[in-house]
């Protein structure tokens, strides 16, 4: 592993908060397995990362869990190890719980909920045999608090904290971490593609999303967090922390400020 650097595997690597992840690991020396749908934007992530010939794609849809031990064994194959598994990929949502189809409900937490668990089962026979590993899941600021327009996507990331608490409880004696990273408002495209009530993506970008913070500072962020060994963290703006300590400390005056909170 000194020779050829930490094996990181990070989903949802064509674009966002996965991209600047992937440029920001491969600068570091590690081998990076970019996974993601779009088979295009990930070669096109490869071509941007420093010694792209030591990386690997492996494109994958977290909705497809069948396809996942097929690509367990291509990266064992390709490397022997998996040292981090950086659960990124993911869908968001811009519409009111009353006129959402519950088809976009079961799609959300097939794809945020359900595939990075899956993917994450997949992944930990290995590290169990290794001894070692750190597993990260990307969730949200709405994994914590609930908003508008928000509410099978703040499930889903609140599933996704009570499986990863349990996970990292259970493996605390085989040498495995587990991490929550909670991003807040990032400039990301996200918005474009984030599904409305009937499914359709929403094909346009939110000022509170537009004006967040950058991918790269995100990515930086993140990794400093995962390597002070932080268990769960924020990255986000003073305004979304603060809305964190409001909802511990003030519930009743977080429930009346986020009514009207401006979340698009």
């Amino acid at each position: 592993m000194s020779e050829q650097g930490r094996v990181v595997w990070i989903t949802g690597a064509s674009s966002g908060i996965g991209e600047a992840l992937a440029l920001a690991c491969a600068a570091r020396g590690d081998c990076v397995v970019l996974s993601a749908r779009r088979g295009d934007e990930l070669a096109r992530v490869l071509a941007r990362c420093a010694q792209p010939e030591r990386h690997l794609i492996v494109r994958l849809d977290l909705a497809q869990p069948a396809d996942f031990a097929a690509a367990v064994a291509q990266v064992l194959a390709r490397y022997g190890r998996i040292d981090m598994l950086l659960n990124n990929a993911g869908l968001s949502q811009r519409s009111l719980a009353r006129e959402t189809d519950l088809t976009v409900d079961k799609r959300l937490i097939e794809v945020n909920y359900l595939g990075t668990v899956a993917l994450t089962k997949a992944v930990l026979p290995v590290m169990l045999k290794q001894g070692s590993g750190h597993l990260v899941a990307v969730t949200s600021l709405v994994g914590k608090f609930g908003t508008p327009m928000r509410s099978s996507y703040a499930a889903a990331k609140h599933a996704l904290h009570g499986f990863f608490d349990s996970l990292r409880a259970e493996l605390w004696r085989d040498g495995i971490r587990v991490t929550l990273v909670c991003p807040g408002f990032i400039k990301t495209n996200l918005p474009l593609v984030a599904l409305t009530a009937n499914g359709s993506p929403q094909g346009r970008m939110d000022q509170a999303q537009a004006n967040g913070i950058e991918p790269a500072d995100c990515a930086r962020r993140i990794l400093a967090g995962l390597d002070a060994g932080k268990e769960e963290f924020a990255v986000a703006g003073l305004r979304e922390k603060l809305g964190l300590y409001i909802k511990r400390f003030a519930p009743g005056l977080f429930r009346r400020i986020i009514r009207n909170a401006r979340v698009t």
